[in-house]
């Protein structure tokens, strides 16, 4: 059985203090929620001192994007290899604010995917579509393609070790939500898709939904036989309703 995953992307967002308060609240919530793995993935900045608040917690730390590079005259980017250093497991890669805001490629995503592989972290591949997209009934087509970017660079083999977070990007930040239904029908066309190509792949790799889920939308989503967690954005900055997200993966 495939464990549910709750991971917090805080974006550009946090202060000293907030990232002690917040993660102080939410040392509680993850221990009791044994069976439920939780990860928060601060600004990079702030890596350091996530890592000494967490060395007595079971939440993990995640970094929410890595450059293809693990070092050189590269100013401004930073090293998957680097990242080990702070005790980061996972890092995000592809996410939309990446695709779009930074106009990263599928080809440039497949990169850094196999960077932080190498590097010995585990991607959280985001992929997704945009309303247009939504509209026009493309979904399906468009995260076929994104996926198949990382599979045609990396092998298929390469998402056993990863984590998929499925993000309609009409859903990010917009407060509008896929209804179970519709994010479930999605997740099983993606684990049917990889299913073609290694069924084993298919049925071990955790899928998380990451469109504004909230406490109230968590248990619904996580009912669902195909939805594997969740990626939260800005539910995760408020400590009780990211607790309430962990509680109703429990």
């Amino acid at each position: 059985m495939r464990q549910i995953l709750v991971m917090g992307n805080w974006k550009l967002n946090g202060s000293k203090t907030m990232v002690a308060e917040l993660i102080n609240a939410l040392k509680a919530p993850a221990d009791e929620a044994g069976n439920v793995a939780v990860a928060v993935c601060p600004p990079v900045l702030f890596l350091g001192q996530a890592q000494e608040l967490l060395a007595d917690s079971t939440i993990a730390l995640g970094a929410q994007d890595a450059d293809v590079h693990t070092q050189g005259a590269f100013t401004g980017e930073n090293s998957p290899a680097m990242y080990g250093e702070f005790g980061v497991q996972y890092v995000l890669v592809g996410h939309s604010e990446r695709r779009t805001l930074h106009a990263e490629s599928d080809a440039v995503v497949a990169a850094k995917f196999a960077a932080i592989q190498q590097a010995g972290l585990v991607p959280v591949l985001c992929i997704g579509e945009t309303l247009e997209q939504f509209e026009a009934n493309e979904t399906q087509a468009v995260v076929e393609r994104q996926l198949q970017a990382v599979i045609d660079h990396s092998g298929i083999q390469a998402l056993a070790s990863a984590v998929i977070a499925y993000e309609p990007v009409w859903a990010i930040g917009t407060g509008k939500t896929a209804t179970p239904d519709i994010a479930q029908s999605v997740h099983a066309a993606i684990r049917g898709f990889l299913a073609k190509q290694d069924a084993d792949v298919a049925a071990g790799v955790q899928i998380l939904y990451g469109g504004s889920v909230k406490g109230a939308s968590a248990a619904g989503l996580f009912a669902m036989e195909d939805i594997d967690g969740a990626l939260v954005g800005g539910a995760a900055l408020q400590a009780d309703e990211f607790a309430a997200i962990i509680k109703a993966g429990a």
